[in-house]
């Protein structure tokens, strides 16, 4: 979704400034979807206008922290950036878990499987992860879904959570249902959401190939006593034919499965916890459904993708050294294939990504404390990993280029294995009563992922990059090391709140598609006539390069007076390589925005503005095109009815500006009245409603 869009609640609903705890204020911030929520433990901010978001990208909700943007690549797959970083160098959960999506393009990125009228809220870390949290290079965030709580006795109680949303600019609905009954040891509970929309409007005309359909549902259920709980949820997501104009192809269905089983036992001093999850997607993407099909029948594509994953999380805790101690062991296990057919002729395809299953053990200490005159959280991880691809095959229609580097595949050693470490601090004190002083620093890892490793086949295909260029991969490419440092200070008194922070990120061996050889536009390898008959004379490979990423950002507010408040946000952050003179790809411009709202006892309603900076820092590797700046107004009202209904209105983007974000990608459906390449722009005026009701 556009990132204008996306900020256009950002500054609307912060009437109570954040609050500070002395333990864990510093450490996360959490972004309550549809109630208003107070916590001694995080710093926190209630934004109940999210509530009248109709966009069915999630990121939505994520883009309205400090250094958070969304990564459009349609309008179920749009990714999170943090700081710089997107893709799986964030590490992202839904209830607590990571898990894989199902496609080499990241289609399925993880918030396409949390609607916004799902989640109950997101817990964003600040800066970095906790080790204990799993392996990731930089912050991450939990999304987790609405359930039903328990009650305080034996009498069973019924909880509903109802809502109907609409937006003019792509004519979307989204419906959604969370019904349940619990009593103090028993919990039941279903829940859904529907959600559709046709093209999207922008100035004048449609942008081709945009629509979109989703249908996720489940079950949930939960039994506890005294000492120990159990809890099951099952979810099923069909996303149906959904635009991606950003990519060479788009989505003709995604249908995935999630098991997640929760089990906690109090043992004398010390806590247990088990952690068991289960996903699987089955995906298939097309480059003639939702756009015009090639005048070549040979060009015809269809790609089919399947992933699995299973997960177990063993912890233990208690009360150590004044704090608490956290221990933990953690094995995953992922397994890939895909395969690119053409629908008109059985004898071609290329399984270019063959059943590679990945595996990874790794455990973990982290302690949470006083230590002297400051408050802590300490930890380390140590990860075993290694992975495996089986042997690709192609039919018989496949020419002979691909079939010769599939044979080139197959006879080289396609076994990887290594061990990571991460370590993390995370240490904050109070300067007096009104101030907190926080430092962040880490040593943070990734490794390839199985796209980057294994692709021996030059396509699109690039996780989400979106370039046009096509890749390859490489066996021996080294993990990610980030070296971290950050600090902040929160400050907040009776009428006013501040929370810079600067942060800095060295990255060695920082994984970015180079030249595939030196010889750059002479196509003299097997890899580069491939890729001329993908359309690309210039493939990139996948390799080990060195990159720094340095920024600020922050949030503001000011009490004007009981009924007013005034609240802001601005980011900054610079991504370059260091050892050529070049620009990291598809990094968020500055960008900064104010927002004045009023609040009345049952009703609000606010005005926003975002100026967003233009972006001449780009990459020369990946072909990236500048961007110019803009600056869009906002509306938004929320009135607050009887009987635990609301109904929130918001209009985006009031004068109709033309605008194309930077983040939002370019153009490969030449179905639309926008020319091929260029960039997609942000969505018109829009007007959405959302009408909700809770019990």
């Amino acid at each position: 979704m556009p990132r204008s869009i996306l900020l256009s609640t950002c500054f609307g609903v912060l009437a109570t400034a954040p609050a500070f705890a002395q333990d864990a204020a510093p450490l996360v911030d959490i972004i309550t979807i549809n109630a208003s929520r107070t916590s001694a433990e995080t710093t926190q901010l209630d934004q109940q206008d999210i509530a009248s978001q109709t966009t069915p990208d999630a990121t939505a909700v994520l883009a309205q922290l400090p250094g958070l943007n969304s990564v459009s690549n349609g309008a179920l797959s749009g990714q999170v950036q943090y700081r710089g970083l997107f893709g799986d160098r964030l590490n992202i959960r839904l209830n607590g878990r990571q898990f894989v999506s199902g496609g080499p393009n990241l289609m399925d990125p993880p918030m396409h499987y949390a609607p916004a009228s799902l989640l109950e809220q997101v817990i964003v870390d600040r800066g970095i992860s906790p080790v204990s949290a799993g392996p990731g290079l930089a912050g991450g965030m939990d999304a987790q879904f609405k359930s039903v709580d328990w009650s305080q006795d034996s009498t069973f109680s019924f909880s509903a959570d109802l809502s109907v949303g609409l937006q003019s600019v792509d004519e979307g609905w989204s419906r959604s249902a969370l019904l349940g009954t619990a009593n103090n040891q028993f919990r039941l509970y279903a829940f859904g959401a529907h959600e559709t929309g046709e093209d999207f409007s922008s100035g004048d005309f449609d942008i081709a190939g945009t629509q979109y359909e989703r249908l996720i549902y489940g079950l949930g259920a939960g039994l506890q006593s005294d000492d120990q709980s159990l809890s099951v949820q099952f979810r099923r997501n069909e996303t149906g034919p959904t635009g991606n104009p950003q990519f060479a192809m788009d989505i003709r269905f995604v249908d995935s499965d999630f098991i997640e089983v929760d089990y906690d036992r109090s043992q004398g001093a010390w806590t247990f916890g088990a952690r068991l999850s289960w996903n699987d997607v089955a995906h298939a993407m097309n480059n003639f459904s939702l756009r015009p099909a090639p005048g070549d029948m040979m060009r015809f594509r269809e790609t089919f993708a399947y992933a699995e994953h299973q997960a177990i999380a063993l912890t233990a805790s208690r009360d150590f050294a004044g704090g608490a101690l956290s221990l933990g062991l953690d094995h995953t296990r992922a397994t890939h294939d895909v395969t690119i057919t053409n629908p008109n002729n059985a004898d071609f395809f290329l399984n270019n990504l063959p059943d590679i299953e990945i595996q990874r053990t790794g455990a973990f200490v982290e302690w949470q404390g006083p230590l002297g005159q400051w408050d802590a959280e300490i930890g380390a991880r140590f990860d075993s990993r290694d992975a495996e691809a089986d042997t690709a095959s192609v039919g018989s229609a496949v020419p002979m280029m691909p079939a010769m580097l599939a044979m080139n595949f197959n006879m080289s050693d396609r076994a990887w294995d290594d061990v990571t470490t991460d370590f993390a601090a995370r240490i904050w004190r109070p300067l007096s009563d009104q101030a907190l002083l926080r430092v962040n620093l880490a040593r943070k890892t990734r490794v390839p992922t199985y796209l980057e490793r294994f692709a021996w086949l030059p396509t699109p295909a690039s996780a989400g990059l979106a370039d046009g260029n096509t890749y390859v991969g490489d066996i021996e490419l080294e993990a990610e090391t980030a070296w971290i440092v950050e600090a902040g200070i929160d400050f907040q008194n009776d009428t006013a709140y501040f929370r810079p922070s600067a942060f800095y990120r060295r990255v060695d061996d920082y994984i970015q598609g180079v030249a595939f050889d030196d010889t750059v536009g002479i196509v003299d390898t097997p890899v580069e006539m491939v890729s001329m008959m993908n359309g690309d004379m210039t493939p990139l490979r996948f390799a080990n390069v060195d990159a720094e990423l340095y920024g600020f950002d922050g949030d503001f507010g000011y009490q004007l007076s009981p009924s007013w408040q005034l609240d802001g946000r601005f980011e900054y952050v610079r991504a370059k390589r260091r050892d050529i003179s070049d620009n990291l790809y598809r990094v968020a411009p500055g960008n900064i925005g104010l927002g004045l709202t009023y609040q009345a006892e049952r009703w609000q309603a606010g005005l926003e503005t975002v100026w967003t900076a233009s972006q001449d820092e780009v990459s020369s590797t990946n072909s990236e095109q500048a961007s110019d700046s803009y600056c869009l107004w906002n509306f938004h009202a929320r009135l607050d009815g009887p009987a635990g209904s609301t109904l929130a209105v918001r209009m985006d983007n009031l004068f109709d500006e033309t605008y194309v974000p930077h983040l939002s990608g370019r153009n490969r459906n030449a179905g639309s009245q926008l020319a091929l390449g260029d960039g997609i722009p942000g969505a018109g005026r829009n007007f959405g409603l959302r009408l909700s009701w809770a019990r």
